[in-house]
């Protein structure tokens, strides 16, 4: 196949993010640095600066409202004018994100970024970024019950996160762990009345439940979140992560869990939730029902463990995201081949000693799905793209703000590296200045079709998914059957899905706009001759941003 342009295996998914928790506990020395990060970001955000010094210099000269945190002005210039310090700090109870509401609620596009600790502010405001205080507190008088659907947990700290007079409600919390990390679970849950726990199923051997969601239940509607972040503190402070959140669903006007209306997402959501085969999930699947959905303007693309043959061959991974682009995809007359495919992640797995065992055989295949043409019944094969991959050099690492420790969630194994040399033509580095977040190490999963003048995506997906077959599933028996080790969740948007009547989604070139906003700068920049992959299980002997080695114990 063609080289591809930048300007242009199964994996032990337990490496998906951190599985060795030490890594993580090592890793985190954030606190008394977060100055010398900003005046790092400051360097990278250069094309960004005056954004910057104006936000930075309102900070500096404006005056404390008189009423302190007990203020009950709505006006948001009174907000723009007047210092809140007590409700400006990332609390559980804060009042800023109310005030942003009915800009949060029109957003065209409802992808964020999460807020990042130590880069400029400007980079932090609500079009752009939400903290999980920011959606916790979305509404949460109303709140009844919530259900977390995650990887890694620390209860106490999630718990902490949601307001106040919130935290006594139902929670259910959906995990996958074993052994003495769900006897941690089962202690600290056991404390707190409310939380109850569900452990999914994992029948196949190395499978993880790798989901990140939140079901927010209120008395007037439902959310539902779908995020790239584990519910512990590192994952929320200064890592790039990515939101997507619905609108606020209402119940069904006839009140009829049959509703004929048309309701993908709905139908996506419980298909996924139904996979569980959980009695505690069928009370969440029946409440679900009542809700009309029908407004998401997103298709969810979700993994769930499993030899998936027959008619489910269509409904999981990679084939699920064939599917739906041959569907609702772009058409094959307006993406040609030099469309470029790119794939964002955090993690990389055992994808086989050359690119086509997988990458660039079957998973190609299905991102470069166009939509079928109006005779055919089957998914029609289309001419396979260019492929860019993003993942982080071991220079990014090494000066993000979190320094070397950001690479504990950087799963990439010396043994597969060495073995998929093959995968460095494809390579792109980790570049985010747009949104000032160069510095922050991804931990987002991304995916998209992008235009060669970079000005315009055929559709855009974020996911749990990191880049390994585990996630997205392996074909098996000729093509008849998929194989996926663990739990994904993702959301997909094309304009047709979104109800447009443009052929493609328009990018938004900063921090401006309502179009979409991709989480890492394009066009891309192609690792160097001198870049390396970041590798986790390798020592490092040049000093990171903290002055620190890395010196791995596994």
């Amino acid at each position: 196949m063609d080289a591809p342009s930048c300007s242009s295996a199964d994996h032990n998914p337990r490496t998906n993010e951190v599985t060795n928790q030490n890594s993580k506990k090592r890793s985190h020395d954030n606190d008394s640095t977060n100055e010398n990060a900003k005046k790092r970001s400051r360097v990278d955000n250069s094309s960004n600066q005056n954004c910057a010094k104006d936000n930075s210099d309102k900070l500096k000269t404006k005056p404390t409202c008189k009423y302190g945190e007990k203020c009950y002005r709505k006006n948001e210039n009174h907000w723009k004018e007047f210092s809140h310090p007590k409700q400006e700090q990332d609390q559980p109870d804060n009042k800023g994100q109310e005030l942003e509401k009915e800009k949060f609620e029109k957003s065209r596009l409802p992808f964020y970024m999460t807020t990042v600790h130590g880069i400029d502010d400007c980079f932090n405001v609500p079009n752009i970024a939400l903290s999980i205080s920011d959606i916790l507190n979305l509404d949460a008088e109303k709140l009844l019950e919530s259900c977390q659907f995650n990887y890694m947990i620390d209860i106490p700290w999630l718990v902490n996160k949601y307001p106040s007079k919130s935290r006594a409600k139902p929670l259910l919390i959906v995990h996958g762990s074993e052994g003495k990390e769900k006897m941690n679970l089962q202690s600290d849950a056991m404390s707190l009345k409310n939380i109850d726990l569900l452990q999914a199923k994992l029948p196949i051997p190395y499978g993880t439940h790798h989901t990140k969601m939140m079901l927010l239940l209120y008395d007037h509607g439902l959310r539902v979140v779908v995020h790239t972040a584990n519910l512990i503190e590192q994952d929320w402070n200064q890592k790039s992560q990515g939101i997507w959140i619905s609108p606020l669903f209402k119940k069904s006007q006839d009140g009829n869990t049959t509703n004929t209306k048309q309701d993908h997402f709905k139908d996506d959501l419980l298909e996924y939730m139904n996979a569980y085969g959980s009695a505690k999930l069928s009370k969440w699947i029946q409440k679900l029902q009542s809700f009309d959905m029908s407004n998401a303007k997103a298709r969810i693309i979700g993994s769930v463990p499993g030899r998936h043959g027959g008619q489910s061959l269509l409904k999981w991974g990679h084939m699920r995201l064939r599917k739906l682009l041959s569907n609702h995809g772009p058409s094959a007359s307006h993406v040609t081949a030099d469309w470029s495919v790119i794939g964002q992640f955090s993690s990389i797995g055992s994808l086989g000693t050359e690119p086509n065992k997988w990458l660039t055989s079957e998973w190609l295949q299905s991102f470069s799905q166009c939509r079928k043409n109006s005779t055919g019944n089957a998914l029609q094969r289309n001419t396979k793209a260019k492929l860019n991959l993003v993942f982080p050099t071991m220079e990014n690492v090494r000066h993000s703000l979190e320094g070397y420790s950001a690479g504990g969630s950087l799963p990439f194994s010396v043994e597969n590296a060495m073995k998929q040399r093959w995968m460095r033509p494809f390579l792109c580095q980790w570049r985010s200045t747009r949104i000032g977040r160069s510095l922050a190490s991804p931990h987002i999963k991304s995916y998209t079709r992008l235009s060669p003048r970079c000005d315009e995506a055929a559709w855009f997906c974020v996911t749990s998914a990191n880049l390994s077959k585990a996630a997205w599933g392996s074909l098996e028996k000729n093509g008849t059957q998929l194989m996926i080790r663990s739990y994904e969740i993702g959301v997909l948007v094309t304009p047709e899905i979104m109800g447009s009547n443009e052929d493609f989604l328009q990018l938004s070139s900063g921090c401006e706009g309502r179009d979409l906003r991709l989480p890492f700068d394009v066009p891309l920049t192609n690792y160097t001759a001198e870049d390396k992959p970041w590798v986790w299980n390798i020592r490092y002997t040049k000093e990171d941003s903290h002055g620190k080695l890395w010196n791995p114990n596994f």
